[in-house]
């Protein structure tokens, strides 16, 4: 399938591992001219070595800590200096935050300011743009709905999924896209330096009805389909990845 991609470009946020790192070699594979966001140098520049020996454009890599409070503006003005213009946003930054319910009131600032507020701004930085050029698409790395503990990450991505809802309605009329995905079990260095494979395996057989763990280019071939112009009819939905784990029926 041609996903009419080969003109268009994106900017990633988290691009170094796991996910992101998936997102942006699966646009690139497209002809997509990507600008890959992480802390870490090193990291950007193997990725950007990956895309190139797969045949990709070599990719923007944009060192930024979006926790900086003028993050959504450095990341807009770096990357319309590099790429021209942005097609593409992937919110993909983010972390969990387990916290005590006598947690401090700055872990809390912190973990929404991580996982929803930074990729709100950013967003909003970049919508001018888009809605000059009448096209766009704004992608939603985010997380489940059904919190089995206190995590601040999962107040914060409930507040993704509202926001992105409610701006797909006000931008839509500019063909521009926004939509979330949540990741279920995703392997990860995490995930294999935190949960054991026999833990995984039995996880996986009693919980995952498809009985296995995803990689991140499971993930990654739903957030390139919804950046093409193909996807031009989904809008404001909350699409998980996750092997049938979510038990909700809507």
């Amino acid at each position: 399938m041609d996903l009419q991609l080969g003109d268009k470009t994106a900017l990633v946020t988290g691009a170094s591992m796991g996910i992101g790192r998936a997102i942006a070699r699966g646009l690139a594979a497209e002809g997509v001219r990507v600008a890959a966001v992480a802390r870490r140098k090193e990291l950007l520049a193997s990725l950007a070595e990956e895309i190139v020996a797969a045949g990709g454009q070599r990719p923007v890599a944009i060192v930024q800590d979006i926790m900086a409070e003028d993050a959504a503006a450095q990341l807009r003005d770096r990357s319309l200096a590099e790429l021209g213009r942005v097609d593409i946003l992937v919110n993909n930054a983010g972390g969990s935050r387990v916290l005590p319910i006598d947690a401090p009131e700055e872990r809390w600032t912190e973990a929404i300011t991580l996982n929803f507020t930074r990729q709100r701004q950013i967003a909003h930085a970049l919508l001018p743009q888009m809605i000059e050029r009448r096209w766009g698409r704004i992608i939603n790395i985010t997380g489940k709905s059904e919190p089995e503990h206190l995590n601040a990450a999962f107040a914060a991505k409930a507040a993704m999924h509202a926001w992105a809802k409610g701006l797909s309605r006000e931008v839509g009329q500019h063909g521009i896209t926004v939509n979330s995905i949540p990741p279920g079990r995703i392997m990860s260095e995490q995930i294999r330096r935190n949960y054991p494979e026999d833990y995984r395996a039995h996880f996986a057989e009693t919980e995952i009805p498809v009985r296995f763990w995803g990689e991140p280019e499971d993930l990654a071939v739903m957030a390139v389909f919804l950046a093409s112009p193909l996807a031009r009819y989904i809008t404001g939905a909350v699409i998980p990845v996750d092997g049938g784990l979510r038990r909700y029926q809507f």
